[in-house]
């Protein structure tokens, strides 16, 4: 190509991007023009804390661009489904909103399609992939990718080198998981291996259970048994309850007992599995600490799961051009940035941020390329009924009780609420 054509190709592309933001602000302006007020933009969150700060200062930085809005941020906190069903159910919702329970709640929400489709300044191809499968529903997008977390091995370096055991790496198996587990534990010292949670979440163990070649549910969501029973889910979800067993691991977090948190940052467990949550206490109680991808089952790939946050647009909004301005901004480089308590969910964020490069961040983004199978939730409207027995069966193998059994009862249970 020639320079003179390459030329005139840049040209093109600076004015098509001067016009697509002079669309986005003359679109704002002209509501402006319009109303000739202040338009209140509601915002409901669940977040609290620190987290609630930044949104506090990612809406102050949204308003100085659009004087003429004002955010005004809900903070729901534990009660944020009831309140927000609670606004839903009369016809009174925030504007925008955090969300991801979509199979619950896309039928009041706004399909993204339209407004993307008019935004060029909107670059899918930027964002996580996986991600979308969160917040996509019958192939309509309701939410534009907020925050994310998949899950990994904690593990404390200052165990693993008083009893000389190398640090666990990228690949390991479950089985050197166990082995090392059991080095690990002392009972005279009650120090253990492992924490298991007495009552394990469904949502979270379905990674583990994809690793071994099985799911809780088919993919088309019209069948679970064979799956939820199946010998691969049972050893799955078996293989913790004999770590207890066999005291390489011990439970935590149950009624009167610390958090397996708490467990790990005082050395009382020296491997730990959760999400991008506990990190920073981890730092801030100066826990020698490092993390690794999952293990694997023997030959079979590492699968992971993603609990993420979306942003979206109630269909009962009266702004919906305005509420699109504020889920775009917040879905900006300079918003991500803002939200440090969030991994990046911009692939050019996250290369010019290096938080890849991180190595305690490093292998949540290693497990995020290995998670692209849809959780159960996603696959039937009934999953919160079926959930309920399954979520029975798994608290009672915890406590040794019979899986195969448990899971083939949990099935028979839940059979009647497939494919209604």
């Amino acid at each position: 190509m020639s320079k003179f054509r390459i030329t005139v190709l840049a040209l093109i592309l600076v004015v098509m991007a001067a016009c697509s933001d002079q669309q986005s602000n003359s679109r704002a302006e002209q509501i402006r023009k319009e109303t000739n007020e202040i338009i209140v933009l509601r915002f409901a969150t669940w977040d609290s804390g620190e987290a609630l700060e930044i949104q506090e200062a990612i809406a102050k930085k949204f308003e100085e661009k659009h004087p003429f809005i004002k955010v005004q941020l809900e903070a729901y906190g534990d009660e944020f489904d009831q309140k927000l069903a609670a606004a839903f159910g009369a016809k009174n919702p925030p504007d925008v909103m955090y969300m991801w329970n979509f199979p619950a709640y896309f039928q009041s929400l706004e399909p993204l399609e339209n407004f993307i489709r008019r935004d060029p300044a909107i670059d899918l191809n930027d964002f996580y992939q996986g991600l979308f499968n969160y917040s996509t529903m019958y192939r309509e997008l309701y939410g534009m990718p907020a925050g994310f977390t998949t899950r990994v091995i904690y593990y404390n370096k200052d165990l693993f080198d008083a009893a000389g055991i190398p640090y666990p790496k990228d690949g390991w198996t479950w089985d050197d998981f166990r082995s090392v587990a059991k080095k690990l534990t002392n009972p005279a010292t009650r120090q253990f291996g492992f924490g298991v949670r007495p009552e394990p979440d469904t949502f979270d163990l379905q990674g583990i259970v994809w690793s071994n070649g099985s799911s809780f549910i088919s993919e088309d969501g019209k069948k679970i048994d064979s799956y939820m029973n199946s010998p691969e889910t049972i050893e799955s979800i078996k293989m913790f309850a004999d770590m207890v067993k066999e005291k390489s691991a011990v439970l935590v977090g149950g009624k009167n007992q610390q958090s397996g948190e708490e467990f790990f940052k005082k050395g009382k467990i020296a491997m730990w599995e959760s999400g991008i949550w506990p990190l920073e206490k981890f730092k801030k109680a100066k826990v020698n600490f490092g993390t690794v991808e999952m293990p694997a089952f023997n030959g079979k790939p590492v699968r992971g799961i993603i609990s993420s946050s979306a942003i979206s647009i109630a269909k009962d909004s009266k702004n919906k051009d305005v509420a699109w301005e504020f889920v775009k901004f917040f879905s900006s480089p300079e918003a991500i940035k803002m939200r440090t308590a969030d991994l990046p969910v911009r692939i050019s964020m996250v290369k010019e941020l290096q938080t890849d490069q991180d190595p305690l961040m490093g292998p949540f983004y290693k497990m995020l390329e290995r998670a692209n199978a849809t959780p159960a939730y996603l696959l039937t409207k009934n999953w919160d009924e079926i959930n309920r027995n399954l979520s029975s069966a798994i608290n009672a193998i915890m406590l040794e009780q019979d899986a195969e059994e448990l899971l083939n009862n949990a099935v028979i249970d839940s059979e009647k609420f497939i494919g209604q």
